[in-house]
C-alpha cells in the first residue's frame, strides 16, 4: 500500500483568511490571533473555512481496503484505475500477519493476531488462491474475453489505484475516523501515511482540525454512555439527579 503527495493549494492563512472575509478583512501573513483563530473555528465545527485548501494525493491499496476508504465521499473527487482499460497482470497486496475474527458478540473488527502456525497456514493458503485466480485471469485475457468481463475473476487483494482530491476539511474527517484503534488495521496504515503528507503543510490547522473530529466522537461516546445510565437509573432506588445529567449534557454540547 502507498500514499504519495500529488500537489496542494492553500495553507494555513487560506483557512484564517477565509473566515476573515465575514468581516471584509485579509492577511497578507499567518500571525497574531490567527493560530487561535483556528482553533475556535475548530472546536465549534465552523467547517467552511477548512473547505477551501484543497489536497491531491494518489493512493495504491488493495480493493478490500479501498472500498472502506471510498466510503468518504463529501468533499472529494476520485479517478480510479479501471480495468476496463488496463489489463496487465495485477499486483496483490499480501497480508503478512493475518487476524482472527473477535468474540462472537462482536459484529465487526479484529481479534487476536493468528498464532506464528496459524499465520503460515493462511498466509499459504491465500498466496494459492491468488495464484489461481491470476492465472484464470491471464487466461481468458489471452483468450480475448474483455477486459471488462475477465477482472470479475480478479480478488479483493488486488491493488488498485487512484488519485483522491479533497478539502482540508474532508481529509480530517477521514483521518478522524481511520485513525481510531476501532478502525481497521489497513485503513489505519493509509490514514498515518495521510496525516504524515497533510501535517507539514498545515502545522496549525490540520492538528487542530484532528482533535476536534476526535474530541466530538469522544463527546458522542458519552452521549451514548450517559442514556444507557439514565435508562438503567429508572430502575434504581436512587436514580441520576436532574442537575447531574443536565451539567454532563451541557459539556458534550
Amino acid at each position: 500500500m502507498q500514499v504519495d503527495y500529488i500537489d496542494h493549494m492553500g495553507s494555513d492563512l487560506t483557512v484564517v483568511n477565509a473566515a476573515r472575509v465575514s468581516h471584509d478583512k485579509h492577511h497578507k501573513e499567518f500571525g497574531g490571533t490567527d493560530a487561535g483563530l483556528i482553533r475556535h473555528l475548530a472546536r465549534h465545527d465552523h467547517w467552511s473555512p477548512f473547505a477551501h485548501p484543497q489536497v491531491q494525493l494518489r493512493i495504491t491499496a488493495p480493493i478490500f481496503v479501498s472500498n472502506q476508504l471510498k466510503r468518504h465521499q463529501i468533499g472529494f473527487a476520485l479517478n480510479e484505475v479501471s480495468r476496463r482499460y488496463v489489463k496487465d497482470a495485477p499486483d496483490y497486496h499480501v497480508i503478512e500477519q493475518w487476524r482472527m475474527a473477535p468474540p462472537t458478540n462482536v459484529k465487526q473488527g479484529s481479534g487476536r493476531d493468528a498464532t506464528p502456525e496459524e499465520n503460515a497456514e493462511f498466509r499459504s493458503y491465500a498466496e494459492e488462491a491468488t495464484q489461481s485466480a491470476n492465472e484464470e485471469y491471464e487466461y481468458l485475457i489471452d483468450s480475448g474475453v474483455a477486459p471488462e468481463q475477465a477482472r470479475s475473476l480478479l480478488p479483493q487483494s488486488m491493488h488498485t489505484a487512484w488519485y483522491w482530491t479533497g478539502s482540508l476539511y474532508a481529509w480530517g474527517r477521514l483521518c478522524g475516523q481511520r485513525l481510531d484503534p476501532h478502525a481497521q488495521g489497513e485503513t489505519q496504515e493509509i490514514a498515518r501515511a495521510i496525516d504524515e503528507i497533510i501535517r507539514p503543510r498545515f502545522p496549525v490547522a490540520w492538528p487542530v482540525l484532528i482533535e476536534a473530529f476526535r474530541m466530538r466522537a469522544a463527546a458522542y461516546d458519552l452521549r451514548d454512555a450517559l442514556l444507557l445510565i439514565e435508562q438503567a437509573s429508572s430502575e434504581w432506588a436512587d436514580p441520576l439527579p436532574d442537575k447531574l445529567r443536565d451539567k454532563v449534557l451541557s459539556l458534550l454540547r
